[in-house]
């Protein structure tokens, strides 16, 4: 007697542990990456006389798989905006982990005002550095 009401907790059990993940799966919008392919190589400003390289892979995510077509269209515009932005940076900017950060920041919202002109609406929820180097 035992065992069965054990099984009827399990499987009672099993249902509200799932309840939770059904009812994201059907109200949430889905996020989506669009990774920038080839990889952004450029120069930053330097102290010295010797010129900085950067090289980054970035991963763009928006808020719905509706709008990865979108990006795709307009990635000569987001890639211009990102190479401008990089190369204006300070040599401090790019080698510590809280510029790097505040880079990534002022990115995302760069990115959104220049397409907003183009696509209406603000799409990018978030970018990410998948690969980040420099010299």
């Amino acid at each position: 007697m035992i065992k069965r009401y054990l099984a009827q907790i399990f499987i009672a059990l099993g249902f509200i542990v799932s309840l939770p993940v059904l009812a994201e799966e059907e109200g949430a919008p889905k996020l989506a990456y669009f990774t920038l392919e080839p990889d952004l190589t450029t120069n930053f400003y330097t102290k010295g006389k010797k010129l900085g390289y950067i090289q980054v892979r970035i991963d763009i995510m928006v808020a719905s798989e509706a709008d990865l077509g979108t990006i795709e269209l307009h990635q000569p515009l987001i890639r211009d905006a990102v190479i401008e932005l990089l190369g204006k940076q300070s040599e401090d900017t790019i080698t510590s982990l809280a510029g790097r950060e505040d880079l990534r920041k002022t990115l995302v919202e760069q990115l959104n005002a220049t397409l907003l002109p183009e696509t209406g609406k603000t799409i990018i929820a978030d970018l990410l550095f998948t690969k980040y180097l420099y010299q």
